[in-house]
């Protein structure tokens, strides 16, 4: 059987613990609150850099995802010898 008192003090420890990290949450939010309006500003300018950006070279972000991919898949496979 478990010690009342062991259990009780692992129970506060753990309240101790939550209780900081709904306050860093609640601080968070609040920092969150503040930058908002600022990200909702520049959501337009965002959106032009998003434009130039897919617009400029498609072939290129293709070749790369082309090359990322043939790297991990040659990763996988075993090494065994060829046999001519």
């Amino acid at each position: 059987m478990k010690d009342i008192h062991e259990v009780l003090r692992q129970k506060q420890t753990r309240y101790a613990q939550l209780g900081k990290q709904i306050e860093m949450l609640q601080q968070a939010a609040e920092k969150l609150r503040e930058v908002a309006p600022l990200l909702a500003e520049s959501d337009e300018d965002d959106n032009a850099v998003l434009t130039e950006v897919d617009e400029a070279s498609p072939d290129t972000m293709a070749a790369k995802a082309g090359a990322s991919n043939s790297g991990a898949s040659k990763a996988a496979r075993p090494t065994a010898p060829r046999w001519p």
